[in-house]
């Protein structure tokens, strides 16, 4: 894509989004492919300082566009209160919402511990709860808001040994489609994202033969990408879904 067509494109100009979990994976893809769309971005990392800081200097080229990364862990409450403050602070607004951070840590549920149960569940789910509800009361001032939450087919379908995983996965599902009938009569929209095996730091563990196991039961015959995961986000983000909430939209190849 040239830099010409790629500031010709402008399905977000405008707009303010707050990603979670975007200095790297799909995060990352999401955070670059609305910059692109042209939304101003604020977005949070964890741990990962420095892609934070390159993803903010290689994108900040347009004056006009804001783009800013903040350190927050998505599953503390009262630093995702701190967070929305600080973001409708420095932007003025929010206007897309997308929950995307997340960990893995997989087991057979004999094997697997307390501990590991909890982490993921407050990774995955709590922190889709936290940055709802602080962004939300801005939404319901403005009468405006889309909120995007990135679960997973494995939330739909299940998965051996990702019990925790899967059900914090399918926890988000039903909070999605939940919270679209609670916000609906005030122009909310509330939609999540099912995507499938996308060539990530998560995918690339799997040995040869789960690799190629998964390949052959799905029908476009390869592992997706972050980018085509982040283009439904568009979608869901831009005012082509005006009137599409509590969906779930899969982005797996046909797997499902």
């Amino acid at each position: 894509m040239t830099t010409q067509q790629t500031n010709n494109r402008s399905l977000l100009r405008g707009k303010t989004a707050l990603i979670t979990g975007g200095s790297r994976g799909i995060g990352e893809a999401i955070v670059r492919v609305f910059a692109q769309e042209g939304a101003n971005i604020a977005f949070t990392y964890l741990n990962n300082v420095k892609n934070a800081t390159a993803i903010c200097q290689e994108l900040q080229t347009d004056n006009d566009q804001q783009i800013k990364a903040y350190q927050s862990d998505a599953s503390d409450y009262q630093a995702t209160e701190n967070l929305v403050k600080q973001v409708l602070q420095d932007f003025g607004k929010i206007d897309v919402l997308v929950n995307n951070a997340g960990i893995a840590q997989d087991g057979l549920l004999l094997r697997l511990s307390e501990d590991q149960w909890d982490q993921v569940i407050q990774s995955n789910l709590k922190s889709v709860f936290n940055l709802t509800k602080h962004t939300t009361k801005h939404f319901l001032r403005q009468r405006s808001g889309s909120i995007i939450n990135i679960s997973s087919v494995v939330g739909v379908r299940g998965n051996a040994g990702q019990v925790n995983y899967s059900a914090s996965k399918a926890g988000i599902i039903g909070f999605t489609k939940s919270l679209s009938r609670e916000l609906g009569s005030r122009q909310i929209r509330c939609n999540a994202i099912a995507p499938g095996f996308i060539n990530t730091d998560m995918t690339s563990t799997l040995n040869d033969k789960t690799r190629q196991y998964y390949l052959d039961r799905i029908p476009m015959g390869r592992f997706g990408t972050s980018e085509e995961v982040a283009k439904a986000a568009v979608f869901l983000a831009s005012d082509l879904s005006d009137y599409v909430s509590g969906q779930v939209i899969s982005v797996c190849g046909g797997f499902l």
